[in-house]
């Protein structure tokens, strides 16, 4: 039910998404726009309407629901096999070693066009996994707090690399560098919705296909040693599917903090522990609170808009600071 609802809750989202604007576009003229577009019928809208819809937001609709689906289902993912309940991509260094190869751009320049802060931010966001993983296996033993610990200290050095860059850098690239690490989805293009696709079904087939091997993690590690799960094998592959995932939206949509961790507490409430619901729910809820926090970044401050990352940051803050008061965390 709950989850039946909050699909119906991303399809309103969705078309509100697309409707609002600089130009306010009616409902009727945005179903008849993608109507038309998917070759279901109708006529397409006169005057610029019907590419405002398809070539402009549509676009960046996708890209939301990409972006909200990977990051909560990464979320629920590292949150399992680490057994950390404020387990997210930020924790391990992801998306800030994302980020922080962005910050290249202010020293080499935009060698390779429109699409010279994804390969960048890619690059840094497995960098930032490699060098996690490298350190943990020079570690005698591979549990989840050394993960952790690794995480946080190449997360600690990326955004170091990051800030230092921006200061000794042009600081005509350190605005466009700052409002990429505050998260966007301003560079949403048909040519980069696949790249974000494949981020986010690839996370979710995976945490689908594994599902069972998830829920043994929840028994404990020994209980899922004895249920013929690899545990510390299982959680570095985990750990470096999220990573493929995280790097992919982080260098699409930059960094946009808090989803994948409120989504999965958010989720666990309606569908219960288990994982073949619960990455169903995390998938759906992230792109609600995607859809949401994008509508409301592009319309609190017109004709500016604000980085979606303040939005889900503060949303996280509340969440987190309630979650406290009333003991769950």
């Amino acid at each position: 039910m709950a989850i039946g609802t909050g699909v119906a809750t991303a399809i309103v989202l969705a078309l509100l998404s697309i409707a609002w604007g600089s130009t306010l576009i009616p409902l009727r003229d945005v179903v008849a726009s993608l109507a038309y577009a998917t070759g279901l019928g109708g006529e397409a809208p006169s005057g610029p309407v019907g590419k405002i819809v398809v070539d402009l937001r549509l676009p960046r609709t996708l890209l939301a629901i990409c972006v909200g689906t990977g990051l909560g289902v990464v979320g629920a993912l590292l949150q399992t096999v680490t057994r950390n309940d404020l387990a997210d991509p930020f924790l391990f260094g992801l998306s800030s070693g994302a980020a922080g190869a962005v910050s290249v751009i202010t020293v080499f320049g935009d060698h390779f066009g429109t699409w010279t802060l994804p390969i960048a931010a890619f690059t840094g966001g497995m960098l930032a996994a490699i060098i996690v993983l490298l350190l943990v296996s020079r570690i005698h033993g591979q549990g989840p707090e050394r993960l952790i610990l690794a995480g946080l200290a190449v997360s600690f050095l990326f955004t170091a690399l990051t800030n230092y860059l921006v200061f000794s850098g042009d600081q005509r690239a350190a605005h466009s560098v700052l409002f990429w690490t505050m998260g966007g989805l301003g560079l949403a293009r048909w040519d980069n919705i696949g790249l974000a696709s494949l981020g986010a079904a690839g996370v979710v087939v995976f945490a689908l296909g594994n599902h069972r091997k998830l829920d043994a993690f929840l028994a404990g590690e020994n209980t899922a040693e004895s249920l013929g799960v690899q545990v510390a094998r299982f959680r570095m592959l985990t750990f470096v599917v999220a990573a493929f995932a995280s790097a992919i939206l982080v260098a699409v949509a930059g960094v946009i903090g808090f989803v994948g961790l409120m989504i999965p507490h958010l989720a666990r409430r309606v569908a219960g522990q288990l994982h073949l619901r619960l990455v169903v729910a995390c998938a759906v809820f992230g792109a609600v609170l995607l859809l949401a926090s994008d509508l409301f970044a592009r319309t609190l401050l017109p004709p500016q808009e604000l980085p979606i990352g303040i939005v889900t940051s503060s949303i996280g803050a509340f969440f987190v600071v309630s979650m406290l008061i009333n003991n769950r965390l």
